[in-house]
């Protein structure tokens, strides 16, 4: 979780994972015993997604969906480099949802809702787990 909140091409995800309504203590529980595994989207990722979707401000997406989709990028109990990803690999999330990798031209992420994500930077080690920062939000 420090490498996001020190990292200004996250301060995006930092403002998500810290929205006070989600009623989730995200910043404790990433900061906890771990390890995780996360997916972290820069902040060119969620200003796609935003006009993607059609939405000027992250503010104007409901509380419920923010949470399923932080969620979604979190692999609770692993810390997945990315030489152990497979082809194919069926990854279960934190939302208890599933992606699929694809390791075909560069490693990517395939998504709930069946688009490709690029991971654009593999393995930030951190004490309880590793990061992998990529150029999608994911959509279960």
């Amino acid at each position: 979780m420090n490498h996001a909140l020190n990292n200004a091409n996250f301060s995006i995800l930092v403002a998500a994972l810290t929205r006070p309504s989600l009623g989730v203590d995200y910043v404790g529980l990433l900061s906890g015993a771990g390890p995780f595994t996360v997916f972290a989207p820069t902040n060119a990722a969620f200003a796609a997604l935003l006009t993607e979707l059609g939405l000027s401000s992250l503010d104007q997406v409901d509380d419920a969906t923010l949470n399923a989709v932080l969620q979604y990028h979190v692999v609770p109990g692993a810390n997945v480099l990315a030489s152990q990803l497979t082809n194919g690999q069926v990854v279960t999330t934190f939302g208890a949802e599933t992606f699929t990798i694809n390791l075909t031209g560069g490693a990517k992420i395939v998504d709930g809702s069946n688009r490709t994500t690029n991971i654009i930077i593999t393995d930030v080690q951190g004490s309880n787990g590793v990061v992998h920062a990529i150029d999608k939000v994911l959509l279960p």
